[in-house]
């Protein structure tokens, strides 16, 4: 298998893809409704004007290469290979005769927002109809060659083979008589049964390995084009505030300077704009960051500059403990717990901090345009690390007012992501500046600007109030979440969470309570407010699951025992009334199952040897999660010295996912999560002072190092034929909690506020 020389850099048009490609290939479309066909693209004379939208993701060329179109971003969860392994599995491919093509931002390839754990989970089943549709044109091509039934003909290994006779015609050689046939029906195509497969649920190496193991894989920061300049840009410290004054002349006198640019402040709401500010353009990155030294800007007032994290903190607290909007009830939870004794009752406040994404790689991007004779902008060409290449196509039309078919996003490799590059605004920067200079800029974010001016995780305040029988178990329970909402970046005057952010981890509470009722509390945003690794099932979760490990231990009984008992019988959780997201999916297609969440707890509880006596000092903490439609556990062994040092000699995650395409990445994605899990737990901290971010690298917001990350992470995948669910991001949230768990196990403290940093652990020997 080979990835385009070109991979992660270039793209084709529709137009070149379907009138070039298919001139000498066999092009397949993988339909979105099931009513576009390449036989209707072909027929109509201009292709641009279509008003549908067909997938397009495999062609074969008479040589037999095959190419699959990835449409989704890679930035390392492995989706470049996983999503071309289903391809090849149906279409009978030799994987070392498989090339993979990045694609181009373009609505043509349906959804391609990579986020929200959904790549597998929305395309499995799409690119398996692209694969079947394909092998089966093939073998009716050669069951018109041979003059034979197509139902004795069978696909595999890059060949076709009369089954009868034995006869063998390699898939270049039909090419040219499949391209005439009619593209299949969906509900004529036959599947390959699991048993078939040689691709699916093995662990093939990821396409970009080579590249990026030599420095050849192309990221964000490797694009190069000819007469290109390089730009950083200062933005207000507080967000909204627009510049007053600068030194213009004095920087642009500076060596390897080329220019120094106003870049208009967003207009609220700010979505997906760039923020603003002075950009200071050079011959090189150097010389720009020297050149944004020596600049000196004066700001204007912003309604955020009041903004103090400490005292938000407080009130964040309050409107969490006070009465708020009912998003789930059942029972009478409220009369319950006022008429239950207070010696029966249990209360707990979680707190959670706004964190950063600090992906490795800071955002970054190259934009080209092209202008007519009047000096007008006709075109836009970008090449960026983006997650979400359509956004960027949408955001770029309208901040540069052309229309989306005028602008071209290549999407290179991302040195990471987690939900910060599928915001544009970074691209954004790079085409206003490549506008005004009319040549090819590159913006870079230095490590302090994306920690200062990203699109941060939101703080969050969460109450629990329980009311407990004889055995300690809850006969009514209240739990509050307030925090600040991701409708604030798209609308200024949102106060409350939306349905979905309640929706990852807090209606949807599983466990068998009588009484439950849940609320949520209102809270003002004054930083942009976006989407991180698992979103509002961070802090949800670390409040969901912390709270059973305190019930436990007041009650006198093991946290593992609790949690089964809490959980109930294996059941689907019926939510009536409530406005569930589930994760863009129908309840009927993914059930909230308790059976499977039950499973891999136990399964995670059975790896770590639960139960078995540890010294004081060590102890295990567990946790179980449902989250992007998949089930997960965790085990968390602590080793806490007198002095308070944490260290995580092992993790034990078990996970089912449903249907696992590649178990390597699943496994990495595992351990992974349980890195960024440590690094958010015992660090993640964002605070602010008059509105200014007051951390700016990783001296100040630290990720785990190699002595304080987890030593050991053990992972147990779920063997099973369930539709597949998401993976990148579901090992996160029961992280945190059951570290904690852990580490009260083995000091006897109780952690309610992260990070973990600031709570003294020691304990005397």
């Amino acid at each position: 298998m080979s990835a385009s020389p070109t991979a992660g850099t270039t793209g084709m048009s529709r137009r070149f893809f379907l009138a070039g490609v298919s001139a000498g290939s066999l092009v397949l479309a993988a339909r979105i409704s099931g009513a576009s066909t390449l036989a209707r693209i072909l027929q109509d004379e201009d292709i641009d004007a279509l008003t549908f939208e067909p997938d397009v993701f495999v062609s074969i060329a008479p040589d037999g290469i095959v190419t699959i179109v990835a449409h989704r971003s890679e930035m390392g969860t492995g989706i470049r290979t996983a999503l071309p392994m289903v391809v090849a599995d149906e279409l009978g491919a030799d994987w070392e005769r498989v090339s993979i093509d990045q694609a181009i931002g373009d609505s043509t390839y349906g959804s391609q927002n990579t986020d929200g754990s959904r790549s597998v989970r929305r395309f499995y089943q799409r690119m398996r109809i692209a694969g079947a549709t394909a092998r089966t044109m093939l073998e009716r091509a050669a069951a018109a060659q041979w003059d034979v039934e197509a139902a004795d003909c069978v696909g595999r290994d890059h060949r076709v083979t009369h089954m009868p006779t034995g006869r063998t015609v390699a898939y270049g050689e039909l090419v040219d008589v499949a391209r005439e046939l009619d593209v299949p029906e969906e509900d004529d195509l036959v599947f390959k049964p699991k048993s078939e497969r040689k691709y699916v649920g093995t662990n093939v190496a990821i396409a970009d390995l080579d590249g990026i193991v030599n420095g050849n894989a192309q990221f964000g920061m490797d694009i190069r084009r000819p007469n290109m300049v390089f730009a950083v840009v200062e933005r207000s410290p507080v967000l909204g505030g627009a510049p007053t004054g600068f030194n213009a002349d004095d920087v642009r006198s500076m060596a390897g300077i080329v220019d120094v640019v106003e870049l208009p402040t967003f207009s609220p709401p700010h979505a997906f704009q760039a923020l603003g500010g002075i950009a200071v353009v050079a011959s090189s990155t150097w010389a720009a960051l020297e050149g944004r030294k020596a600049l000196r800007v004066t700001w204007s007032p912003s309604d955020h500059a009041s903004y103090d994290s400490t005292s938000y903190e407080q009130s964040l607290l309050d409107a969490a403990r006070s009465e708020g909007q009912v998003a789930r009830t059942q029972g009478d939870a409220k009369s319950t717990l006022d008429a239950a004794d207070a010696s029966s009752c249990h209360e707990a406040d979680y707190y959670v901090p706004t964190l950063a994404h600090a992906s490795m790689e800071p955002p970054c991007a190259v934009a080209e345009l092209t202008f007519d004779d009047d000096g007008a902008v006709t075109a836009c060409e970008v090449w960026a690390p983006t997650q979400n290449p359509q956004a960027a196509q949408g955001q770029l039309a309208s901040s540069l007012e052309l229309p989306p078919d005028a602008i071209t996003v290549h999407v290179t490799l991302l040195g990471g992501g987690f939900g910060r590059k599928s915001k544009p605004d970074f691209i954004v920067e790079a085409a206003l500046l490549a506008r005004d200079l009319k040549r090819p800029v590159q913006v870079v974010w230095t490590r302090e600007d994306d920690i200062r001016h990203d699109y941060f995780h939101s703080v969050a305040a969460c109450h629990v109030r329980a009311a407990v029988d004889d055995d300690g178990m809850p006969t009514a329970l209240i739990q509050r979440s307030a925090f600040p909402t991701i409708g604030s970046s798209f609308n200024p005057t949102a106060r409350y969470g939306q349905s979905f952010e309640l929706g990852l981890g807090f209606t949807d509470m599983p466990y068998d309570v009588p009484n439950l009722q849940v609320e949520n509390g209102p809270a003002e945003a004054h930083l942009r407010i976006g989407w991180l690794r698992s979103v509002a099932h961070i802090f949800h979760a670390f409040a969901v699951c912390s709270f059973p490990d305190e019930l436990a231990h007041r009650a006198g009984r093991d946290p593992y025992e609790y949690l089964m008992s809490l959980l109930g019988a294996p059941r689907h959780v019926e939510l009536p009334g409530v406005e569930y997201a589930n994760h863009g999916e129908p309840l009927e297609r993914y059930p909230i199952d308790v059976g499977r969440l039950r499973a891999v707890t136990e399964r995670v509880a059975q790896h770590a040897d639960w139960g078995r006596t540890m010294p004081r000092g060590r102890g295990l903490g567990i946790a179980c999660h449902r989250s992007f439609l998949s089930y997960c556990a965790n085990v968390i062994e602590v080793d806490v010295a007198p002095d308070g040092t944490v260290r995580i000699p092992n993790v034990w995650v078990s996970i089912d996912a449903g249907t696992v395409i590649h178990p390597d990445r699943v496994r990495a994605q595992m351990e992974g999560s349980a890195v960024f899990g440590a690094s958010l737990a015992m660090y993640g901290e964002i605070t602010a002072t008059n509105g200014v971010v007051d951390q700016s690298n990783f001296h100040d917001y630290r990720m785990a190092r190699i002595y304080d990350a987890p030593q050991m992470v053990h992972v147990d995948i779920v063997e099973s034929d369930e539709l597949p669910a998401g993976v990148g991001e579901v090992g996160v949230p029961p992280f945190a909690p059951a570290l904690c768990n852990a580490i009260y196990a083995a000091t006897g403290h109780r952690i309610r506020r992260l990070p973990i940093m600031h709570h003294d652990l020691s304990w005397n020997a």
